[in-house]
């Protein structure tokens, strides 16, 4: 027998994610498959959007060269753009676009042997000051780039820092600045994270780039009647069962202590699998399909759940820690965290794909 740890993802809902970022943003809309596809399997997620998916967006080369030689042949976004300019002749060979984010980027263009004109995506910092050029940067760029005769679509794009605040006034502004930059110039536009999709339609124009609501997350706070669906469901079992009375520690640290006699369950999942171990007591699980939570600190291959109220669970019950009835972003937040954090950090679980 394996460990009975899995992680269940289901094509089904990665699909109606990304019909429903298409309907919601319009235009057309990027699948992101970096990091694994948030760690729900890149291939076989970018294969189940194939049909569907205007192309897909990647952080790096290697994640790209992957995708192609798996046989996907859509256009696919490197959204981190090159680091050494002998990754022009890469992405020229695959076929990719890229993105780039700075001037000095130019003279790679310029000094670089192509045998067509590439497809670029220009980062405009609108404020969140990671990457990209300012407004009047990037018209000096525009016109440098056309001068080389070596691009040829120029896609102007973003990066909302802010889009799950629906209370900010960050976002609106970080649209007027983009606008302004881009006013008069022959450029397609991609402002829209998957909080912007869901939650800013002033900034839905060209190209979105659904992200995290691809997989169920939320991006945003705002809740729609149609609603991203969990994809990835992490399910383990209770190993053991332990009866304890009251006033008795559980787990290292002695940071819980039972205030009554308690059935506790053991359940085979840990930090070590991607668990948070910041996750307080009280963190929601279901067992059986009831919710109850977590006692005591998570360890690395374990952690402990309340098994109280629920009478008839036992060795072997199932325990969901996330995915259908309870919500990633719900343990993330207990947790202090997002939901991102906690699909990317999955591993050791058996993956177990369905339709």
């Amino acid at each position: 027998m394996s460990r009975p740890l899995t992680a269940t993802i289901r094509f089904s809902a990665l699909q109606h994610n990304y019909k429903l970022a298409k309907r919601l943003h319009g235009g057309l809309v990027l699948a992101i498959v970096k990091a694994n596809a948030y760690g729900h399997g890149a291939v076989l997620c970018a294969k189940a959007l194939d049909t569907l998916a205007d192309g897909f967006g990647v952080a790096s080369i290697e994640e790209a060269i992957q995708l192609r030689e798996a046989g996907i042949d859509k256009p696919i976004l490197l959204l981190e753009g090159w680091f050494e300019p002998s990754e022009l002749a890469l992405i020229q060979q695959y076929n990719l676009w890229t993105a780039m984010h700075s001037v000095a980027q130019i003279t790679d263009i310029e000094n670089a042997k192509l045998s067509k004109p590439l497809t670029l995506w220009v980062k405009i910092d609108s404020g969140m000051h990671r990457l990209g050029m300012c407004a009047e940067t990037f018209r000096l760029a525009y016109d440098r780039l056309r001068n080389s005769n070596k691009v040829g679509k120029i896609v102007a794009m973003t990066h909302f820092s802010r889009a799950d605040e629906l209370d900010s006034q960050a976002t609106p502004q970080q649209i007027e600045r983009f606008n302004k930059a881009v006013a008069g110039l022959d450029v397609e536009t991609s402002l829209c994270n998957s909080g912007g999709i869901l939650a800013w339609p002033n900034g839905h124009s060209d190209w979105g780039r659904a992200g995290v609501m691809l997989y169920g997350g939320a991006g945003t706070h705002r809740v729609l009647s149609d609603w991203p669906l969990p994809v990835m469901n992490l399910d383990s079992k209770v190993m053991a069962v332990r009866d304890l009375p009251a006033g008795e520690p559980i787990g290292y640290g002695a940071c819980f202590y039972t205030d009554r006699p308690t059935r506790v369950g053991v359940v085979a999942c840990g930090y070590a699998d991607g668990y948070p171990r910041a996750a307080p007591t009280g963190t929601p699980v279901l067992i059986n399909g009831q919710r109850s939570r977590t006692l005591g600190r998570v360890s690395m291959d374990m952690l402990m759940v309340d098994l109280n109220d629920i009478p008839n669970a036992d060795v072997g019950s199932t325990v969901r820690l996330w995915g259908e009835g309870l919500p990633a972003s719900e343990v993330a937040t207990a947790a202090s965290t997002i939901d991102y954090e906690l699909f990317c950090n999955v591993k050791r679980a058996r993956l177990i794909y369905e339709d």
